[in-house]
């Protein structure tokens, strides 16, 4: 009878050390999601100081291109230099596009982070449910064993009483 109640102590050890090593591996796994949490969003950071860099050279560009049309619509200026206006007002409408380019693949990548940053989210809020569960399951084994020994103890006094 007592190998059985050793046998079963020695089950609910291993039981305990199992939950144990689930629970800290559950642990690391929120570490390195949380960690990752943070890389993405330092990125979206980053990502939303260029979008907001790139606005400032979209709003210059727009601004030069304002003033070469006016200078252009004058007639103030010779031939040559209403050619050079023109030339410059389509490189700049190149660059404007070129940056409106560059803001729409920075807002989408931008979007993409989100994305992913509400993934490792539910990642880390199911990873916390999940070590949730097993230090519930360790406290419950960790009780269990408690009250076999306690049961262990009883039954020892019981036999050395008679």
């Amino acid at each position: 009878m007592t190998d059985k109640i050793r046998e079963k102590l020695n089950n609910l050890r291993i039981e305990a050390d199992n939950a144990v090593a689930r629970a800290e591996d559950a642990e690391a796994k929120v570490k390195k999601l949380e960690q990752m949490l943070l890389e993405k969003e330092q990125e979206i950071t980053s990502l939303n100081h260029r979008l907001g860099v790139l606005d400032a050279d979209l709003e210059k560009a727009e601004a030069k291109i304002a003033e070469y049309k006016a200078s252009s619509a004058e007639g103030e200026h010779s031939k040559t230099t209403n050619e050079g206006l023109q030339r410059k007002i389509q490189l700049l409408e190149e660059e404007l596009d070129a940056a409106e380019k560059n803001a729409k693949e920075t807002v989408e990548k931008l979007r993409q982070v989100d994305v992913k940053a509400e993934h490792f989210e539910r990642q880390v809020q199911r990873v916390e449910q999940e070590r949730d569960s097993w230090e519930k399951k360790y406290e419950e084994a960790t009780a269990k064993l408690d009250r076999s020994k306690k049961e262990l103890e009883e039954l020892e006094r019981q036999i050395e009483g008679l």
